[in-house]
């Protein structure tokens, strides 16, 4: 089946008055200390990739949802967060209640949720936050010993499926997945990032899941070529092409077959409407 996946999903909800990610470079850290009204609004143009809430991203139909997982450094308490360049304002802890929530309410519906990143994570947090995985999904947790099918799925009662970015976890706790692989191009024009998932699939599909990413990343170069663009615009304007591109592709366990596909901006031009229909050529 095909899925459609939401690059970095939380950064619709980035704090405009938090700190720069001490996993940023130095440059960005001194540049936002010295020129903070200058540089702070830059960074949040070119780190939002979402406009969607949660909630919002899982009724227009995404179900692979990109979680990138920090802790603020000299941060005391357990809180933890996501991270795109600056924390946003909301807690991990909050978003899975809010998963939780609509999954009650779509019980025949199967989300996985891709935990990664996991900026300044201790062996201490990373128990923390896989008991409150734990405690909110509880049975609708999918072990990693079953076949992922829709109809074992629903016959038990399972429906998400945590990916966990840190082998040392996975191997502790049967919940937890290996992690997805993540097609990403780092490129900044849709031609390239094209060329670059081509040859991906003519290297051949992992065997089970694994996720094209359509989005486009900037560089330092770009933003200074376009001092009034951000990454939306960048988005929209690779759509029409990458749409194209997106309807050409079909699913099954074939070499060159797709998997999960994620965007940024998934709200826009029709985008998981097409990857969705793309399951009608099973």
């Amino acid at each position: 089946l095909y899925f459609t996946g939401s690059h970095d999903t939380m950064t619709y909800c980035l704090d405009k008055t938090s700190t720069v990610s001490s996993n940023e470079s130095k440059l960005v850290k001194l540049l936002n200390k010295c020129m903070p009204c200058i540089v702070h609004p830059i960074i949040m143009k070119w780190s939002t990739t979402q406009a969607l809430t949660v909630t919002e991203q899982l009724e227009a139909g995404v179900r692979y949802l990109d979680f990138r997982i920090a802790h603020k450094a000299n941060d005391p308490s357990m809180n933890l967060y996501f991270v795109h360049m600056v924390y946003t304002t909301v807690t991990v802890q909050d978003i899975l209640w809010e998963v939780l929530r609509w999954l009650e309410t779509h019980p025949q519906e199967v989300v996985i949720l891709a935990c990664r990143n996991f900026d300044g994570l201790t062996k201490r947090l990373h128990c923390h936050l896989i008991a409150c995985i734990k405690e909110i999904f509880q049975c609708k947790l999918c072990p990693r010993n079953v076949v992922p099918t829709l109809r074992t799925m629903w016959q038990r009662g399972h429906q998400v499926i945590i990916s966990y970015e840190e082998d040392v976890e996975v191997e502790k706790h049967g919940e937890l997945w290996p992690a997805i692989p993540y097609w990403w191009g780092n490129k900044t024009a849709t031609r390239t990032l094209i060329q670059y998932l081509e040859r991906m699939k003519r290297m051949g599909r992992p065997e089970k899941f694994f996720v094209a990413g359509i989005n486009l990343t900037e560089n330092l170069r770009y933003i200074l070529v376009h001092p009034f663009g951000s990454l939306k615009k960048m988005t929209l304007q690779s759509l029409p092409c990458l749409k194209v591109w997106i309807r050409q592709q079909y699913p099954g366990p074939k070499k060159d077959c797709i998997n999960i596909i994620a965007g940024d901006f998934i709200g826009n031009d029709d985008f998981v409407k097409d990857v969705i229909e793309l399951n009608a050529k099973i």
